[in-house]
């Protein structure tokens, strides 16, 4: 994948996952390529539909283990007997003896923060705690899911501390698609051709009015219902229809996106063009949440302070630190 995010449109496509150029994705991309190898226990958070069921698999694929078993378990519909049999754990302190082909090699843990608390103490219990598997303890690694504030579910008493301790081994934050308007017509592109290919109906293709329209949206339901509309739009070959409930819906706004309205406008042209909009707004929010610490700014960004220094010169803010002091 290409770091050249603003100038390159890149799509990667690899065991159902689905990549971006803006930055923030660009970093996840690289976060997980280099932790996959390794059994740290990951956590993804990010609200419904960011795609972190995605990043699951992807990091299950690039493990050592990918030929081992990928086991998804619904929190939501756990109870503690439930949990013991997903994860195949003997409870009488043996895991049983298991072969390359039907060892479990990640367990994917969906919205984790749902499980009652009968299951997080069973849960507790069979994860190792210090880097080694006990007997009866699962081996398998574990990639967490969560929409919550763990933070504030702790407070509450909703979600133990210990348990969060051990699955927290690398969290990754997963942007909603309303901060990464920017890849949008790349998403576009890609449902377009997935669901043309299987409805087994001509690949359309998205004129400008509409896609101000996908630009626009607050998408609430972020990736996923982004795939929604675009499948819709295959479907019943008419981008007009297809968006028209978009435009009854709340619009908020991160950036004044300026999209050219000729006929011919290319998608690669409309994600330049969301790109800057989007991506100098969130500039400044950050600099503005931070009373623009520039590092600190760098680092909610996730960009490297350098970076963040030559986008302010990009967009001609290089001395608004001082103009903020003054």
């Amino acid at each position: 994948m290409t770091t050249n995010g603003l100038e390159s449109l890149t799509l990667r496509e690899d065991r159902g996952f689905v990549g971006g150029i803006c930055p923030a994705m660009q970093t996840l991309e690289s976060v997980v390529t280099e932790i996959a190898a390794t059994n740290i226990p990951v956590l993804l958070v990010g609200e419904s539909g960011t795609g972190k069921a995605m990043f699951a698999h992807r990091l299950h694929g690039l493990s050592t283990r990918s030929e081992e078993r990928l086991i998804s378990i619904t929190c939501a519909a756990m109870n503690p007997a439930m949990l013991i049999a997903e994860l195949e754990l003997n409870t009488n302190g043996g895991s049983g003896i298991q072969t390359s082909e039907n060892s479990i090699g990640s367990v994917f843990f969906e919205e984790i923060s749902e499980l009652d608390a009968a299951s997080q103490r069973g849960l507790l219990y069979a994860l190792p705690g210090d880097g080694t598997t006990r007997r009866g303890s699962l081996a398998a690694r574990v990639i967490s899911t969560t929409s919550r504030n763990l933070d504030e579910e702790m407070r509450a008493g909703r979600f133990r501390s210990e348990l969060y301790y051990r699955i927290n081994g690398v969290c990754l934050r997963l942007p909603p698609l309303r901060d990464r308007r920017e890849d949008i017509p790349i998403l576009v592109e890609f449902f377009l051709t997935k669901h043309s290919a299987q409805f087994a109906k001509p690949r359309p293709s998205v004129g400008p009015r509409a896609m101000r329209m996908l630009l626009d949206h607050s998408w609430p339901g972020n990736i996923r219902e982004l795939e929604n509309v675009v499948k819709k739009i295959v479907a019943l070959g008419d981008e007009q229809l297809a968006v028209s409930e978009l435009a009854a819906a709340p619009i908020e706004r991160l950036a004044t996106v300026e999209v050219s309205e000729p006929r011919g406008c290319s998608l690669k042209e409309a994600a330049r063009a969301a790109s800057r909009g989007a991506e100098r707004e969130l500039i400044l929010n950050a600099l503005a949440h931070t009373r623009w610490n520039r590092k600190r700014a760098a680092e909610e960004l996730q960009i490297s302070y350098k970076a963040l220094l030559y986008k302010l010169k990009q967009i001609g803010r290089q001395d608004s630190e001082a103009e903020q002091r003054g």
